[in-house]
């Protein structure tokens, strides 16, 4: 199994989530990351979906949801050629004083910024590549996590197009 990556340029319009997701469904798609959100104009919506799977069915896949009518365009973003981030909140309990000083340690070595802090819990961001925020929640297994929620991953393509002008042309 391959992990891939694709950037979908859709219509902002209402169900086009749902279509687009059950394609992935009817192709025995996983999808291990999906973030979805208004672009620079309202008119369009942009689907990042990281999912697992053979070449073959991945190909078959991208000519399948170019035929939905509210996509416009599909893109399969590499890690070489693209800038990566995802987003993580974790609340971690602070009630043992012993640790606090390890937790904030181990946050400032990951860049994480505290978002909120008092005698109950702390709750930490981190805004970084998947790998780096895997290792962070590794990291804070040692400590009580009572919650965590993270973003997803989102892309941009490093060259000079927008998949905003290949959807106009």
């Amino acid at each position: 199994m391959n992990r891939y990556t694709f950037a979908i340029l859709v219509h902002n319009r209402f169900g086009v989530l749902n279509r687009v997701t059950s394609m992935f469904r009817r192709r025995r798609f996983n999808i291990a990351s999906l973030t979805v959100s208004e672009t620079e104009t309202s008119a369009f919506s942009r689907i990042t979906a990281v999912f697992d799977g053979d070449d073959a069915s991945k190909e078959q896949l991208m000519r399948q949801l170019h035929k939905l009518p509210d996509v416009c365009v599909v893109r399969e973003l590499d890690q070489v050629d693209t800038v990566s981030s995802e987003l993580l909140l974790i609340k971690l309990s602070n009630r043992e004083r012993e640790q606090r000083n390890d937790i904030l340690d181990a946050a400032g070595a990951f860049g994480a910024t505290i978002m909120e802090y008092n005698r109950d819990d702390i709750i930490l961001q981190l805004v970084g590549s998947t790998k780096q925020i895997d290792n962070f929640i590794d990291l804070m297994r040692d400590y009580e996590i009572l919650e965590s929620c993270r973003t997803g991953v989102i892309s941009l393509s490093r060259d000079m197009s927008s998949m905003r002008d290949d959807a106009i042309a």
